[in-house]
């Protein structure tokens, strides 16, 4: 029946933007209610302006216009730029939003934490592959910049105002300019984790 589609996209929809509550409250312990993340997370209202910029994308010819330009308001509003091209995972959350800029060619997996003034950009001016792919599980400290067609593997941490050139293993830690790669040896705890200040996010 053509009415079944449209609710079943409509339910699939709504599952998407609870989901994305649920994941921001419980990684931001300044909120404790889906309401208050609802109107007050720009990160959110970036992500959820995103995904209709890119089903528009995806769909080429004239709707790739009016997609920049959502993407475009979008960042006026919330101050996180997001190219309509960008892949972006599941449950991904932006913290404070300020400043983000992910650019055309970056994919973003499931589950990434994301701070204010993350940059994912690219080093090519070709039409290629030119931006960071970062996989499920990561954390992106404030300020951090990734550039180029990296790779940031599952799980990994990217301290804060770290210059990420090269790619990063699966649950390895990076940290300072040019960033350098440290591959725990064991599950660190609070105060070892923290004892760098670069990776104060």
């Amino acid at each position: 029946m053509p009415s079944v589609r449209p609710a079943a996209m409509l339910r699939g929809a709504w599952g998407r933007v609870v989901e994305d509550l649920d994941a921001a409250v419980e990684r931001d312990p300044a909120t404790d209610s889906r309401l208050e993340m609802a109107l007050a997370s720009p990160g959110l209202h970036a992500l959820w302006s995103h995904r209709i910029a890119h089903a528009m994308w995806r769909r080429g010819g004239r709707a790739k216009l009016p997609a920049r330009l959502l993407s475009h308001v979008a960042r006026t509003v919330t101050g996180v730029e997001i190219h309509p091209g960008a892949t972006i995972g599941r449950r991904v959350f932006i913290d404070h939003g300020m400043g983000v800029v992910i650019g055309e060619t970056a994919e973003v997996g499931d589950d990434v934490m994301m701070y204010h003034g993350v940059t994912l950009g690219g080093r090519s001016m070709q039409p290629v592959k030119r931006h960071p792919t970062i996989e499920s599980g990561v954390t992106l400290g404030a300020g951090a910049r990734l550039i180029g067609p990296v790779t940031v593997g599952a799980g990994a941490q990217i301290g804060a105002n770290a210059v990420v050139v090269r790619d990063v293993p699966d649950g390895a830690t990076a940290v300072g300019v040019p960033a350098v790669v440290r591959i725990p040896e064991s599950e660190p705890t609070a105060d070892q984790l923290f004892a760098d200040p670069a990776l104060w996010i």
